[in-house]
């Protein structure tokens, strides 16, 4: 169980052993309707694609996704997952080799990675933890991975324009991790751990970025509060 906040902070958050070992339960604790968003994008997937269909997950942590994918899907499918944390994919490769999955892992960092090819691209909560001044050229390297008519899919906690409405869902989301059982001062080192680490745009933000490297539509399929779910289609 998620303990990883419940003493003081000595440094920023990492994706280290400490956390890796929790990470589902931190997931399915801090993210609302984390399982549903998992289920309905494999959904959307396995309506999408056909045999042999390659989909990446980019910032796969600990395969949550590629694994509900190939349990879900009926169709034979090329999956890869690549993470820059090697204690989050020794979590992924004990769970896939559990379930004697056909998952491939690859360790490295995403914005170096050569990206293969790929009918499906997925970046689940990923993005917010790149620096902005890279996310542009970032985009653009998934945009020409993909094949035509191939989809992005990408997660995302978002902030809004308007600075009252923020707050309250904020405070709202704060209530909800509350009745997940994180207390007022893991909450509080959390957020401190996550400052100047997680960067989010808003959910304009986020579409307008992804329109002006070419995808010829991006539509959101999941919003709660501050977390949204979008689906880009290349041209």
């Amino acid at each position: 169980m998620d303990k990883v906040f419940t003493k003081p902070i000595e440094k920023q958050f990492e994706f280290d052993e400490n956390v890796a070992t929790v990470f589902d339960d931190m997931l399915e604790r801090s993210i609302p309707f984390y399982q549903e968003v998992i289920a309905l994008i494999c959904s959307v997937i396995n309506a999408r694609v056909k045999d042999n269909a390659r989909i990446l997950d980019l910032g796969c942590s600990t395969a949550r996704t590629l694994l509900s994918l190939y349990q879900k899907s009926e169709k034979k499918l090329d999956l890869i997952g690549y993470d820059n944390s090697e204690a989050m994919l020794h979590q992924a490769h004990n769970k896939i080799k559990a379930y004697g999955a056909d998952i491939k892992l690859e360790l490295g960092d995403i914005l170096e990675a050569s990206l293969p090819k790929s009918d499906v691209i997925i970046a689940n909560y990923m993005l917010q933890f790149i620096r902005p001044i890279h996310r542009v050229s970032f985009l653009k390297k998934i945009y020409n991975a993909l094949q035509p008519g191939g989809l992005f899919i990408f997660s995302e906690k978002i902030v809004y324009n308007d600075n009252k409405l923020n707050k309250e869902i904020i405070d709202i989301y704060y209530d909800f991790k509350k009745t997940q059982g994180y207390s007022e001062f893991e909450i509080s080192q959390k957020r401190e751990a996550l400052e100047n680490i997680l960067i989010p745009y808003t959910e304009d933000e986020n579409k307008m970025m992804v329109r002006d490297i070419g995808f010829k539509r991006v539509e959101t399929i999941f919003k709660w509060g501050n977390f949204v779910t979008f689906i880009a289609t290349k041209a």
